[in-house]
């Protein structure tokens, strides 16, 4: 049975495509690079899609605004409402949540806002922790529930919030919030650094009603080799980064790696 296709949607400024598509074939899958500049009908061959991180058309607007306005996301659209999976990572996150894919009822529901910190603004990046939590999302349902992750984060725009009040808390409450920023040991993240942008529900991930699209700010195909994990990081992961010594134990399957893994599982049972 050949390996099923992934696409690796490339926008102009995007600049994570090469470590997610190692990601992606690491777990088995055959990802291809997907250019902006092909036919969009093209996307249709393929049984699943990622939109990796970057600075889609540079930010302009707003991260991620003017890709999700490209023809290609519109065939994505498509795609996922027959239930092809779709992830996408910082910011192609921003792109789906901009397209209104994600939550995925009618129109543009949330946004990925600026980062909120205490005494600084813009950019951030450092290495946090994510719990996953009760729902179908199909990257992360074979997971434990309150299985603790360390991703690591690089943002500007990276806060789920809505204009309607109460509506992220609704998303947890519905399953739809797969993935959320927790503090060592668990306890949800209520507060900076441990939630590195203010996202309401220390909200790190949503996905549509459906479970097979999910916009996901921090990146997991950065901490795909447990050597990528930082000294500091505590914990089973800490514990095993710390007991490698050889090159070859570094490049060992990191924590990022078990999202990737959750895709392949759901694309060959499907």
């Amino acid at each position: 049975m050949s390996a099923p296709r992934v696409a690796v949607v490339r926008f102009p400024g995007v600049n994570c495509e090469a470590e997610s598509a190692r990601a992606l074939a690491r777990v088995g899958l055959e990802p291809e690079l997907f250019m902006w500049t092909r036919p969009a009908s093209e996307l249709r061959d393929f049984q699943a899609y990622l939109l990796p991180g970057g600075f889609s058309y540079q930010d302009r607007v707003r991260a991620g605004a003017l890709a999700a306005k490209d023809p290609l996301v519109e065939v994505l659209a498509e795609e996922a409402s027959r239930g092809k999976p779709v992830l996408g990572i910082c910011n192609g996150a921003q792109v789906l949540v901009e397209a209104g894919m994600v939550p995925g009822g009618s129109g543009v529901e949330l946004a990925l806002a600026r980062n909120h910190m205490p005494d600084r603004s813009g950019y951030y990046a450092r290495w946090v922790r994510v719990r996953v939590e009760e729902s179908s999302c199909v990257f992360t349902r074979r997971l434990e529930p309150g299985t603790s992750l360390p991703l690591p984060v690089a943002h500007g725009e990276g806060r789920f919030t809505s204009r309607e009040p109460g509506r992220v808390e609704a998303l947890v409450t519905a399953g739809q919030v797969p993935l959320r920023y927790v503090q060592h040991g668990g306890r949800i993240a209520d507060s900076f650094p441990a939630n590195p942008n203010g996202a309401e529900a220390a909200a790190a991930a949503v996905c549509n009603g459906q479970g097979n699209v999910m916009a996901l700010m921090p990146h997991p195909e950065r901490a795909q080799d447990l050597g990528s994990l930082p000294a500091a990081v505590e914990g089973t992961w800490g514990r095993a980064r710390a007991a490698s010594r050889l090159k070859s134990e570094h490049q060992a399957p990191g924590p990022g790696l078990l999202l990737f893994e959750g895709l392949k599982r759901h694309l060959m049972e499907a």
